[in-house]
C-alpha cells in the first residue's frame, strides 16, 4: 500500500515543450484523482537515477521517437527525434516495470511503451485524418476526433464500462498491428487499423493510449476521468518502492 494518509506519489515526464499541449494537464488530472504529480526530467534521471519510493509512473507526449530506436532507418517525415530522451524514459519505463508499479502512458508514451517491450511504428500516417499531425512551422494543431473500440476483458474497458469511446488524436506515428510488441495485448484500436491502447498482461496495471485523455477538452475531459481514476487507484494499491 502507499503511505496512510498520503495520495500517491506519480512520476510524470516532463521534456520539451510542444505547442497546443502543457504538462499541467497531466498534473491536474491526476490531482483531481487523488494523486500528487512529480515531474520527472532527463536531468534529474541522470544524476540520480530513479527515486527511492514512488508509486506510480506517467510517460507523456512529445516528439517523435527515433527509428534507430527499433532498428529502422529514419522515414524523411519523421524530422524532430529526442534520443536522449528516449533512452531516459525507456530506463524509467523499465524501472517502474520491474517494480510492478502502476504505469499510464500517453500519446508518444504509448509508442515507447511498445518500442520498449521490443515493437516498432508506422513511420508516418499519409492519411491526415482522422489523426491529424500535420502542423506549419510555429503552428499548433487541433485534434482529429474519432472512436476507438475496447477489447472485451481489457483494463481500459472495465474502467470505462463500455466498449466504445470517442477520442482526439495529434499523432503521424502509430503502432499497428504487425508492429505490436510481443507480450503485449491490445486494449483499443480504431477502423483504421491504428492500434490505440496497449496493456502489459503480466503486470498489475501497465496500460498505454495514443490518444490524449489529459487535454482540458470540454467534450473529452470529463469522459476520461475513469481512466485516471483507474491508474490511481492502482497507484494506492503499489508496494512502496
Amino acid at each position: 500500500m502507499t503511505r496512510t494518509g498520503a495520495p500517491p506519489r506519480i512520476l510524470v515526464t516532463r521534456a520539451e515543450e510542444v505547442l497546443g499541449e502543457r504538462w499541467d494537464d497531466y498534473a491536474d488530472r491526476l490531482r483531481e484523482a487523488g494523486a500528487a504529480a512529480v515531474a520527472f526530467d532527463q536531468a534529474t534521471w541522470e544524476q540520480s537515477g530513479a527515486p527511492a519510493a514512488y508509486d506510480g509512473l506517467m510517460l507523456t507526449a512529445g516528439v517523435d521517437i527515433d527509428p534507430a530506436r527499433y532498428g529502422a532507418e529514419r522515414a524523411p517525415q519523421v524530422r524532430e527525434t529526442a534520443p536522449d530522451r528516449d533512452a531516459f524514459e525507456t530506463a524509467i519505463l523499465e524501472d517502474a516495470l520491474r517494480r510492478d508499479m502502476p504505469v499510464l502512458a500517453i500519446c508518444r508514451g504509448h509508442q515507447l511503451f511498445n518500442v520498449a517491450a521490443g515493437g516498432s511504428l508506422h513511420q508516418h500516417l499519409e492519411e491526415r485524418e482522422p489523426h491529424r499531425a500535420r502542423r506549419g512551422e510555429g503552428e499548433a494543431i487541433d485534434s482529429g476526433w474519432h472512436d476507438v473500440e475496447l477489447a472485451a476483458g481489457s483494463r481500459l474497458a472495465a474502467a470505462f464500462g463500455t466498449r466504445q469511446l470517442h477520442v482526439n488524436s495529434r499523432h503521424h506515428q502509430a503502432v499497428t498491428a504487425e508492429r505490436t510488441a510481443p507480450g503485449l495485448t491490445v486494449a483499443a484500436s480504431s477502423a483504421d487499423g491504428v492500434i490505440e491502447a496497449l496493456e502489459h498482461p503480466d503486470r498489475r496495471w501497465a496500460v498505454s493510449v495514443q490518444w490524449h485523455p489529459e487535454m482540458a477538452h470540454p467534450a473529452m475531459t470529463p469522459d476520461q476521468h475513469p481512466l485516471f481514476e483507474a491508474f490511481v487507484a492502482a497507484c494506492r494499491e503499489a508496494p512502496a518502492g
